[in-house]
């Protein structure tokens, strides 16, 4: 079908400026053969002029400390503050120009051994550490991250090509954890429990669970390590990093700075390790038994993979995975800010999020309203490089993901779909003041008609396409909703209190999240995060998710001179 004619101002060029207040300054917030290890030093890596425009080596010196490397060719295992490299290597590009500014040894299976090894050691001492004291290592660690805050949200920008507000905010939500497991430290408690027994007492403790497996996506490459290792390490576990290799400096970055405080205080020196390699380390990390814990980021179909293999260990999992995120836009709603809702959920991060708005449910009577309003932020919206504050999207993290986006929306034209504006590749710009971007994965917003039930609205495309539907009763706009397979957020806009409060019931929202005038994105650290159904399960961060990262133990303990059974039983020799 072919595309539906577009009013407003096209993007003629890349650094056009929004004219609608958003107020987007929310935060959210392979192996190979085995070799043996050597102390690291790659070949250079060849910068092009762009790359060296964006970041200066101080930045990485500030926070990468005693791992920076002025070829800028970095290890495969950083167990520790030791440094192991192999002779597999992989180049690392930044979205924002397209370069490689980086390049990283992938380890090897006898690395991925060690790591766990050294893991479950250190955590044999870091468990017999009182609670607050361990929490104080995290007090010290989060003010360490608050004094490079613009730092580590540059390294941010650089890797995964997120506006340098939204990195900012990103950091912030890492400190903000930080803060969060320092009181949780000290709130780390049971339950005393009535027992039927007389002169008895009945109670349930909670123990370090022991070393905890990190996997995380590109889009969140600190905060969402952060949710886990903050109270990782607050339940006394020890931590082992596998973070995507399109993101290895924002990894190292952090754990540098974690290891300046285990140095400082004497910690186990192997609590932190980061560790990378593609998708079979990945298979052999969490494959290893030495792991109670495996969190993981990622796609659905990675995190089915992932439990599979970790419940044929009998292991546990805590997954995060993918959300096809929807907002009802009632007949009732406040328009206006809707629309600025829709915009922050649907076009932050570059629809990059795992909580990206991405199924935009509108009342039939309102629709003509919100389409007129949207579609001129979405043909008006300033789109370029990142590190620029008047831009509110940079690019998407590869060319794979603007192929992705563009065989979406051809899919969504083959079912019927109207391409109402974007889906177009916006190759080269040039940003203020004067420095040149020649290349970069940058890819103008889409939005589209279609059917609720087409086929590719079923699927999650990790681009910024946001597909419309329409509905008459609530009833209808919940099960449509509801009709997908993931199940993290979801929003409701509606002055009608009948409306939200049946939106949040059992019979409402099937997600993990369900907001009411607020987006489906920008989520707090307090409350636990996490969705339904192909989304995994898992909850991070906030809340009682805590328990994730300990093993229950149920205590019950005689003091008397008798010895009753339960439920009455009798055994009398």
């Amino acid at each position: 079908m072919a595309r539906m004619k577009t009013s407003g101002k096209k993007h003629a060029r890349i650094s056009s400026r929004m004219h609608v207040p958003l107020h987007l300054k929310e935060k959210e917030s392979a192996a190979g053969p085995s070799t043996k290890s050597k102390r690291m030093m790659a070949k250079p890596v060849k910068q092009s002029s762009s790359s060296g425009v964006l970041l200066s080596d101080q930045v990485f010196r500030s926070v990468l400390g005693r791992f920076a490397n002025k070829e800028h060719s970095y290890g495969a295992l950083y167990q520790g503050n030791e440094v192991f490299s192999s002779d597999l290597h992989l180049d690392v590009h930044s979205p924002v120009d397209a370069n490689v500014f980086a390049q990283i040894s992938e380890a090897t299976t006898e690395q991925a051994n060690k790591v766990a090894e050294a893991a479950s050691a250190s955590f044999l001492e870091w468990k017999k550490v009182p609670a607050p004291k361990r929490g104080e290592l995290v007090r010290c660690f989060g003010n360490l991250v608050r004094q490079h805050k613009n730092e580590l949200a540059q390294i941010i920008t650089l890797e995964c090509g997120k506006p340098i507000q939204e990195s900012l905010g990103e950091v912030q939500e890492l400190i903000d954890v930080c803060d969060f497991a320092v009181g949780l430290s000290r709130q780390l408690h049971g339950l005393t429990i009535a027992t039927e027994r007389p002169d008895h007492r009945m109670m349930e403790q909670w123990h370090p669970l022991g070393p905890t497996l990190i996997v995380t996506a590109f889009n969140f490459p600190m905060a969402v390590w952060g949710w886990n290792a903050a109270l990782a390490l607050v339940c006394g576990n020890s931590l082992v990093w596998k973070p995507s290799e399109q993101c290895p400096l924002s990894a190292l970055a952090c754990h540098s700075l974690l290891m300046q405080i285990v140095e400082e205080q004497g910690a186990p020196k192997y609590l932190s390790s980061v560790i990378f390699g593609e998708k079979s380390l990945s298979e052999q990390l969490v494959d290893n038994k030495r792991f109670p814990l495996v969190s993981a980021t990622g796609s659905c179909a990675m995190g089915k993979a992932v439990g599979a293999r970790v419940a044929a260990r009998m292991g546990r999992s805590l997954l995060e995975l993918g959300g096809n995120n929807a907002m009802i836009v009632s007949d009732k709603a406040d328009i206006d800010l809707a629309i600025r809702a829709i915009a922050f959920s649907a076009l932050g991060t570059s629809g990059q999020r795992c909580t990206t708005l991405r199924r935009l449910i509108v009342h039939e009577d309102v629709l003509p309203d919100v389409m007129h309003k949207l579609q001129k932020v979405y043909d008006t919206v300033a789109i370029g490089n990142p590190f620029d504050e008047s831009n509110l999207m940079g690019p998407l993290i590869s060319e794979s993901s603007m192929d992705k986006m563009e065989q979406a929306l051809l899919a969504a034209q083959q079912q019927g779909g109207v391409v109402i504006c974007g889906g177009e590749h916006l190759a080269e710009m040039i940003t203020k003041p004067t420095k040149m971007i020649r290349k970069g994965y940058y890819m103008t917003p889409a939005l589209v008609v279609i059917d609720a039930r087409a086929p590719i609205v079923m699927q999650e495309t990790f681009a910024p396409i946001l597909y419309v539907h329409t509905y008459a009763n609530l009833e209808k706009a919940i099960d449509i909703q509801n009709s997908v397979s993931q199940g993290l957020s979801s929003a409701i806009f509606t002055e009608s209190i009948s409306e939200a409060e049946l939106f949040m019931s059992a019979v409402g929202s099937d997600c993990g999240i369900a907001n009411v005038n607020i987006g489906t994105s920008g989520a707090e650290i307090g409350g636990a995060f996490g969705g339904e159904k192909d989304t995994g399960g898992g909850r991070e961060s906030g809340s009682d998710a805590w328990k994730n990262y300990m093993r229950r133990t149920t205590n019950t303990i005689n003091y008397g001179k008798e010895l009753p059974l339960a439920q009455g039983i009798k055994f009398d020799l």
